[in-house]
C-alpha cells in the first residue's frame, strides 16, 4: 500500500511539474528563464546532481551549452561535435540514452568528476533534432524508465520554448531588416552620382547585414570580367586583388545563374579564388547576390562575415532586395549622367544654331550694301588704257566684290538648310521630355516647375528639334531671370476657336521693361540684356516665324514674364 502511495505521489509531482513548466512557457518571452526552469525542475525531481541543455549552433555545427545546473563555470565553454560523447550521440541519432555507469561507456566525455550515470534525450523542433536535454547523477543506475519518460516530456516543452524563441527572433530580425532596407532605399535613391551611389550601397549593405566587409563588382563592357567598383571595410589586399573572370570565378556563377550563393568559409573553400586575400583580411563567411536590371545581370553585391555564419533565407531575401534597389539606383545614376551629357550636347547645338542664324543675318546685312557697291562700281565705267596701272586695280576690285558676293551666297545657302522639316509633333510629350533635361538645373537654382498640360491637345505639324530648341531657350531665359529661385509654369491649351495650339511659359522673375519687350525677339545683332548675347529669344522668334506661328509677351519689371507661342493645328510649318 505504501509503495502504491509513493508511486502516486511521484506521478502527481511529475504532472504538477509539467503543468508549472507549461505555465512558465506561456507567461514569459524570456527563453533563457524558461529553459533554466525546465532544467532546474528536471534535476530536482529526478534527484540528479547536475544537468545541461545543449543546442546545435547552425553556424558552426557544434553543440553548445544553452542552460546549465550544477556544472562548473568553465563547462559553458565546452564545444562538442555532433556524434561526440553521449550528448553528441543522442544529437546524431535522435534517440534517448540512459547510461547506468558512464565509466563503462566509451562515448562519455567528462564534464564534472564523480558523475556515475547520465540520462540524455533529444530536443526536436519541427521534426529536426536541434539539441539535447540531459541530467547526471553521482550514483549508479540513478534514472528509471519513468525518469526517461518525464525528461522526454520536458524536452517537448523545451522544444516549444526554442521554437517560439526562434520565431520571435526571426520576426524581430525581419522587422529590423525591413526597417533598415526602407531607410537604405531612400538613401540610395537620393544619390545621382554613380560613384557616390555605389559607395552608399556597399556602406549600407555592411550596416544592414552586420557584415565585416561589403563589395560591389560590375561587369565590364565585354561582359567577360567582373571589376571591383566599390567596397566598404576592405583592406589593401582586397582592394588590390585582380579582376574576376565571369566564366571561371565563384562570383561569376552568381552572374551567370542570376542566383545568390553563400560559402561557409572562404578561407578553406576550393571554389573561392582569393583564399590568401581572405585570410589576410579576416574574411570567413560569404553571401553574394546578383545585381539584375531589366532581366539582365550587371554585377554582384557581396557581404563577408568575420566569423562562421550560416545566412538564413530571410537574410538572403533582404540582401537580394537591397541588390534590386541598388540595380535601379545604378541605372538611375547612369541615366542621369547620360542626361547631363545630352543636355550639354543640346547646349552646344544651340550655340552652333545661334551662330548659324547670326551668320545668316550678317550675310543679309552685308549683301545689301555689297549690291549697291557693285552697281556703283560698274556705273563708274572705269575703262583705263592698257598700260595704266589703275586698270589692274579696277580689275582686282571687281573680282574681290564678286568673291565676297559668292561667300555671302554660300552662307545664305547654308542658312536655308535649317528650314524646318515638318512632322506631327505631340507638344505635351515634347515638353515632358524637356522637363527631364531641365529638372536638375531647376532644382539647383531652387526653381519649382509647374506643368499644366491639356491632355486633349491635338498634334501640330512642326520640326520637333527646332521647337525643343526654342522651348529650351525660353526656359533658360526664365531661369536667368530668377537667380534667387521662383516658379516656372508651363501650360498648353487649344485656342478659341480651336485653330491653334498655345504654349505659355510664365516665370516669377525680374520682368522686362517695355523697351526690352519690343526688342526681345528682333534682330540677333541687337540685345537689351545686361549679360549674354541675346541670341536665345531671337532664335525663338525665328523658329516661331518659320513655323507660321505667333509669339506674344506680357511682363512688368519685378512681376515676372509670360511668353505665349501660338502654332497652327494641322497646318504645315
Amino acid at each position: 500500500m505504501s509503495d502504491e502511495l509513493t508511486s502516486l505521489k511521484e506521478r502527481y509531482e511529475r504532472l504538477n511539474l509539467l503543468y508549472q513548466v507549461g505555465n512558465v512557457i506561456h507567461s514569459t518571452l524570456d527563453s533563457q528563464q524558461a529553459l533554466q526552469l525546465i532544467l532546474g525542475e528536471a534535476v530536482r525531481v529526478m534527484r540528479a546532481a547536475s544537468g545541461s541543455l545543449v543546442l546545435i549552433n547552425p553556424n558552426t555545427g557544434f553543440l553548445e551549452i544553452e542552460a546549465a545546473h550544477g556544472l562548473p563555470p568553465d563547462a559553458a565553454r565546452l564545444r562538442l561535435r555532433v556524434g561526440e560523447g553521449i550528448t553528441g550521440w543522442v544529437a546524431r541519432h535522435g534517440r534517448p540514452a540512459r547510461v547506468g555507469d558512464v565509466a563503462r561507456d566509451p562515448r562519455y566525455v567528462m564534464l564534472r568528476p564523480n558523475i556515475r550515470s547520465e540520462l540524455a534525450v533529444p530536443l526536436a523542433v519541427d521534426g529536426e533534432v536541434r539539441g539535447v536535454l540531459n541530467v547526471d547523477a553521482d550514483r549508479a543506475d540513478a534514472f528509471s524508465p519513468d525518469d526517461q519518460q518525464l525528461l522526454e516530456e520536458l524536452a517537448v516543452q523545451a522544444a516549444k520554448v526554442i521554437h517560439n524563441t526562434w520565431l520571435y527572433e526571426q520576426l524581430r530580425l525581419k522587422a529590423r531588416l525591413f526597417e533598415s532596407l526602407f531607410s537604405v532605399g531612400q538613401t540610395i535613391n537620393s544619390t545621382l552620382n554613380l560613384d557616390e551611389a555605389l559607395s552608399v550601397i556597399t556602406r549600407e549593405a555592411c550596416v544592414l547585414m552586420d557584415a565585416k566587409m561589403s563589395s560591389l563588382l560590375m561587369l565590364d563592357e565585354t561582359r567577360e570580367w567582373l571589376e571591383l567598383r566599390a567596397c566598404h571595410g576592405a583592406g589593401p589586399a582586397y582592394i588590390g586583388k585582380p579582376r574576376l573572370s565571369v566564366a571561371e570565378s565563384l562570383l561569376g556563377i552568381v552572374v551567370r545563374r542570376r542566383k545568390p550563393i553563400q560559402v561557409g568559409n572562404v578561407q578553406t573553400s576550393s571554389r573561392y579564388q582569393n583564399v590568401a586575400v581572405a585570410r589576410e583580411e579576416g574574411l570567413i563567411s560569404l553571401l553574394s547576390v546578383p545585381l539584375v536590371f531589366g532581366g539582365q545581370a550587371t554585377g554582384t553585391l557581396s557581404v563577408y562575415k568575420g566569423v562562421m555564419h550560416s545566412f538564413s533565407n530571410e537574410e538572403i531575401r533582404i540582401l537580394s532586395a537591397l541588390a534590386e534597389l541598388s540595380a535601379i539606383a545604378i541605372e538611375k545614376a547612369r541615366l542621369y549622367e547620360r542626361i547631363v551629357d545630352v543636355e550639354e550636347q543640346l547646349r552646344q547645338n544651340e550655340k552652333l544654331s545661334a551662330l548659324g542664324l547670326l551668320a545668316a543675318e550678317v550675310a543679309h546685312e552685308i549683301r545689301n550694301p555689297l549690291t549697291v557697291m557693285k552697281m556703283m562700281f560698274h556705273s563708274l565705267n572705269l575703262d583705263f588704257p592698257a598700260g595704266d596701272p589703275r586698270a589692274q586695280d579696277a580689275k582686282i576690285m571687281g573680282g574681290k566684290m564678286d568673291h565676297l558676293n559668292r561667300i555671302v551666297e554660300q552662307i545664305l545657302d547654308f542658312a536655308r538648310s535649317t528650314e524646318p522639316k515638318p512632322a506631327l509633333v505631340n507638344l505635351n510629350q515634347l515638353l515632358d521630355d524637356l522637363g527631364l533635361l531641365i529638372r536638375h538645373k531647376l532644382r539647383n537654382q531652387n526653381i519649382q516647375l509647374v506643368r499644366t498640360l491639356d491632355d486633349k491637345l491635338p498634334p501640330v505639324m512642326a520640326d520637333a528639334a527646332q521647337l525643343e530648341q526654342a522651348f529650351l531657350n525660353l526656359v533658360l531665359n526664365a531661369v536667368e531671370a530668377m537667380p534667387d529661385g521662383g516658379t516656372l509654369t508651363i501650360a498648353t491649351r487649344v485656342s478659341q476657336p480651336p485653330t491653334h495650339a498655345v504654349i505659355e511659359f510664365t516665370d516669377t522673375g525680374a520682368g522686362m521693361s517695355e523697351e526690352q519687350q519690343k526688342r526681345a525677339f528682333t534682330s540677333l545683332l541687337s540685345t537689351t540684356k545686361a549679360k549674354g548675347t541675346g541670341l536665345g529669344l531671337a532664335i525663338v522668334g525665328r523658329v516661331v516665324e518659320t513655323h507660321r506661328g505667333e509669339i506674344a509677351i506680357r511682363s512688368q519689371p519685378g512681376q515676372g514674364t509670360a511668353i505665349a507661342i501660338t502654332l497652327p493645328l494641322g497646318g504645315a510649318a
